[in-house]
């Protein structure tokens, strides 16, 4: 009998290209939904650089577009450099054409943002051109909840017209030791009755909101007891913590506050008594979530600060942080070191840790919405 090699391999061939097909596609589907991870991991950033410029090559420009980065936030001093490399912010001009190189280079829908409180912590400052700012100790003093409207609104026109669309303010931590070095020393309170600090940083807010301008209140569950700085090391409120420090939080919540909530570095063992805030199911899922019942989106303080990385180690941070229920991190590169990796390689292990099931998939699911949510709420683009 003669067999018909054209009639044998024709077949073969045709299950060889099929079994082919069928490989190939389930590998782009698995690059397709990698791809798809790791941009809305990249999503959850905002990170800091260095440049007063930008361009199609900058270092800025090209991590946005690599990592599909969330935000970005600005500044006016360089911290590691310890003032001898320019940072971002020199002059009303500048800033603005900052802004607008990194939006159109880019094409990417990004949070531009700034720590402009007013007062002492205001990165845009009279001196390089930009408008004066009542601290919200000041405006507290007023003793008129309008200042607080009127210095809010004052702000968000200047940030709409520099191309700004997020301000980390107001903070709404109560003054509960004046001599706190880094709020009540600072003048950051408004007041040391919560009520009060409650209804100026709601006036505050919608100055803000006026203009177009996302709010971010900080520093939850309350900062204004600390008697140390979470810049430098662990901050530990155990006994002097008030309960009073969350009616600014819960009053604003209920009064339909959902932007962005910033958290605080800070111990409290009589509520967790392993973890900071930042990283703390307790703090973040338990009494933010559950019990106050906050819908909007949860920032992390800076990553970089020492009270993390000091203890934790800022790749295990950013994980657990997310865990803790943290739908954004900050990472500003201007603390102590400079590390343009640092983006990177916390995206990489955060993917890494979805990958082998130490964060559910969900948790990146459910943040990135939120972030969405927000963007779209104040056509960020």
């Amino acid at each position: 009998m003669k067999y018909n090699h054209k009639k044998i391999i024709f077949p073969i061939i045709i299950i060889i290209l099929s079994v082919f097909s069928i490989s190939l596609a389930a590998t782009t589907t698995k690059s397709n939904k990698e791809k798809e991870l790791r941009n809305m991991i990249g999503q959850m950033m905002v990170i800091g650089f260095r440049g007063l410029e930008a361009n199609q090559d900058s270092y800025i420009v090209k991590e946005i577009k690599n990592n599909n980065i969330g935000g970005i936030i600005l500044f006016d001093k360089d911290n590691p450099s310890t003032g001898t490399i320019k940072r971002n912010i020199e002059s009303p001009s500048q800033t603005k054409k900052l802004i607008e190189d990194i939006k159109k280079n880019s094409n990417s829908s990004i949070f531009v943002a700034v720590d402009s409180e007013g007062g002492y912590v205001n990165r845009l400052k009279e001196k390089y051109g930009f408008t004066n700012i009542l601290s919200a100790e000041k405006i507290g003093l007023s003793n008129n909840a309008d200042t607080a409207k009127i210095e809010g609104k004052k702000i968000g026109s200047e940030l709409k017209d520099l191309g700004f669309n997020l301000d980390f303010a107001p903070v709404v931590d109560v003054n509960v030791n004046p001599a706190n070095p880094v709020i009540g020393y600072l003048e950051r309170s408004f007041s040391e009755d919560p009520a009060k600090v409650f209804i100026y940083a709601n006036k505050f807010i919608e100055g803000l909101h006026q203009e177009k301008i996302i709010s971010a209140i900080k520093h939850f569950p309350g900062h204004g007891s600390s008697t140390s700085d979470s810049h430098l090391g662990m901050v530990d409120v155990t006994n002097t913590y008030s309960a009073k420090e969350l009616i600014p939080y819960a009053y604003l919540i209920q009064n339909g506050y959902s932007d962005i909530i910033m958290t605080a570095h800070i111990v409290n063992q009589n509520i967790d008594k392993e973890y900071p805030a930042t990283l703390s199911k307790t703090f973040l899922q338990g009494l933010l979530r559950n019990t106050l019942k906050f819908k909007g989106v949860i920032i992390s303080d800076d990553m970089q600060m020492g009270a993390i990385t000091e203890h934790y180690g800022q790749e295990k941070a950013a994980i657990r942080a997310i865990n803790a229920g943290c739908d954004m991190l900050i990472i500003s590169n201007n603390i102590k070191i400079y590390d343009e990796e640092a983006p990177t390689k916390t995206i990489e292990a955060i993917y890494q840790a979805v990958v082998n099931g130490e964060i559910d998939e969900k948790r990146i699911y459910e943040s990135y919405a939120r972030i969405q949510k927000l963007k779209k709420a104040y056509n960020v683009n």
